[in-house]
């Protein structure tokens, strides 16, 4: 759907890469905050992996399967060949949403306790043919943030305590854009740019989200 960007999917590992740079903001676990990347790695790993080098487990799988450097590297827990797809270019931006859901780890922000590191994840990867400004990148992760959440609402997903789910206590995202266009300053659910997100990331959630279910009745 975007020139120049393609998607992998298998039971190893999401891997997207780009023919051009990409212009990615991410709470990743490698090559997170501002970056200039070709690639985001999604990568697979067992439930009780203490992922103590997470550098070096994302560096071992780019090296074998020739990922283009530099990359984004998350770590999942959830079964990356179950990874769900959205996309959208209502709004002419052309919008393209990964996740990987497990939801064993279901919290509420602000509600939940402090450093609670169990298996399940929700890791969520977009990409835009677009060119946002900084701000716009954080107000992108904002409203993908808060899809995510609305998604876990309409499911019906609550933590132990029976409260309304926010997330799970180790989630992970990345916004990407390809830079083509002329610069964009909002990336909120009222704005072009945030209405694409939404609407894509929307689409890969409840895709993710329903089949986690469904496996996990």
């Amino acid at each position: 759907m975007i020139d120049g960007v393609a998607l992998r999917t298998d039971g190893r590992a999401v891997v997207v890469t780009s023919q051009r740079p990409l212009t990615a903001l991410s709470s990743a676990v490698h090559g997170g905050g501002f970056q200039i990347a070709r690639a985001v790695i999604n990568l697979h790993v067992t439930k009780h992996d203490p992922c103590v080098d997470p550098a070096a487990m994302l560096e071992a799988f780019a090296r074998r399967v020739a990922v283009p450097e530099p990359y984004v590297g998350l770590l999942t827990g959830a079964w990356t060949e179950l990874a769900t797809t959205g996309e959208e270019d209502g709004a002419g931006i052309a919008t393209l949403a990964v996740a990987t859901v497990g939801l064993s780890n279901r919290m509420a922000a602000a509600h939940g306790p402090i450093q609670v590191w169990m298996p399940g994840t929700i890791n969520t990867i977009v990409v835009v043919d677009a060119n946002p400004d900084p701000p716009a990148l954080v107000n992108a992760v904002m409203t993908a943030t808060e899809v995510k959440t609305l998604a876990l609402h309409e499911a019906g997903l609550r933590d132990a305590a029976g409260r309304l789910a926010t997330g799970t206590s180790t989630d992970a995202v990345v916004i990407a854009a390809t830079g083509r266009g002329r610069g964009i300053r909002f990336g909120g659910p009222a704005s072009e740019l945030g209405w694409s997100i939404a609407q894509a990331v929307y689409k890969a959630l409840t895709a993710g989200i329903h089949g986690w279910q469904g496996r996990n009745p």
